[in-house]
């Protein structure tokens, strides 16, 4: 799918911005914190030390509708419920967003592919927050704003059963050592839905968290079928880190890719399931 842009107005913007970027833009552009603790939310974080200006959103709370075995740890929220969370961050129908995390982006990818899947203009902060950026304690608080609730497109998002139809090619955003079945507490099972391909979102990126090279990232991605047209399911742990992918084929003007938001933690909750330990496509 090819992602519509800025529907409700502000500037056209691509999924990714620079530093020199993101400067340039208008002052009443929205600037989102979207970062985690290692043991879960992130507002200990935020609350530590943020980019001045910036809100704080919750991936839990904000991002994802309550976990649960049918649908997987972060099943996409309520289109009321993320019109709710988004006004009560201040963030409007022409707001223009900027979001980051401390993970080179792969987190805060699932809100910039939210608002920018229902015509949103948005765009992941290239690299995310740096150790040498300024930083400011005071918690942000912007009145609230008028964010009116769409559907999520149906030919942007995969199910359970796009994962083993023929024809799509599945990717497995996860660590390649989670794919091919590290044990992992968040997972139900190890391992990886049989015919998946394992495509690790932090391989996009550079030591620095920056993207890689147009050219490197096509040729990473062409290796694992993914061509323009291609039937993409981007998949993860829980299909957070698998907006990343979709972002990155965005940038490089590659549609055919859909979010399946229940992702491992969906498909493996039921021990009937098949599940591979191996690469063949490695």
């Amino acid at each position: 799918m090819r992602h519509p842009r800025a529907r409700y107005g502000g500037p056209v913007l691509g999924p990714f911005v620079s530093r020199e970027q993101w400067r340039a833009l208008p002052d009443e552009v929205v600037l989102v914190d979207v970062r985690r603790d290692d043991d879960g939310p992130g507002r200990a974080a935020y609350d530590r030390g943020h980019l001045p200006g910036a809100v704080f959103v919750d991936l839990e709370r904000d991002l994802s509708a309550p976990a649960s075995p049918e649908q997987g740890r972060h099943p996409l929220p309520a289109p009321a419920d993320f019109a709710e969370s988004m006004s009560r961050a201040g963030i409007g129908d022409d707001d223009t967003v900027v979001a980051y995390d401390d993970a080179a982006g792969v987190l805060a990818a699932r809100l910039v592919w939210m608002l920018r899947v229902t015509g949103h203009p948005a765009a992941l902060l290239d690299g995310g927050l740096r150790a040498d950026d300024e930083r400011e304690t005071q918690p942000v608080v912007r009145p609230r704003r008028a964010f009116s609730a769409r559907e999520w497109p149906p030919d942007a998002l995969a199910e359970l059963a796009d994962a083993t139809a023929p024809g799509n090619v599945v990717l497995d955003a996860r660590s390649r050592e989670r794919y091919l079945g590290a044990p992992d507490p968040l997972d139900p099972r190890p391992g990886h839905v049989p015919g998946a391909r394992s495509l690790p979102c932090r391989g996009s990126l550079d030591p620095s968290g920056r993207l890689l090279p147009d050219d490197v990232l096509r040729e990473r991605l062409a290796a694992v079928g993914v061509t323009d047209g291609a039937s993409v399911v981007s998949s993860c742990g829980s299909g957070v880190t698998a907006c990343h992918t979709l972002l990155v084929m965005e940038h490089l003007g590659l549609g055919g890719g859909r979010l399946w938001p229940g992702s491992w933690s969906q498909y493996a909750s039921d021990p009937e399931r098949p599940v591979e330990l191996v690469d063949r496509y490695g």
